[in-house]
């Protein structure tokens, strides 16, 4: 039997958190969904991408955002991609 240690911000990559879907369905995107869920700001995820706070809220709120901005958003997340893409 294997057991695993879980620490509140680790997040099993193939599964959504009920808060995150019932804030996606409430209008937010997934990306600011998983970052208040996770108890980010703007800032803190900005910082951890290497750009400024207005350049994230930019491609938080956009409906288009690159697969390759995708996947920073979510590795700053810590999360997969595919989480981001629901």
């Amino acid at each position: 039997m294997r057991f695993v240690c879980l620490t509140e911000r680790n997040v099993d990559r193939n599964l959504i958190p009920n808060d995150v879907v019932s804030r996606t369905v409430d209008g937010a995107s997934p990306a600011r969904a998983w970052r208040e869920h996770l108890d980010f700001t703007q800032a803190d995820l900005a910082a951890r991408l290497g750009i400024s706070q207005s350049a994230y809220a930019r491609q938080e709120n956009s409906d288009r955002v690159r697969n390759s901005s995708r996947e920073k958003i979510a590795a700053a997340l810590a999360i997969s991609a595919k989480q981001l893409d629901f």
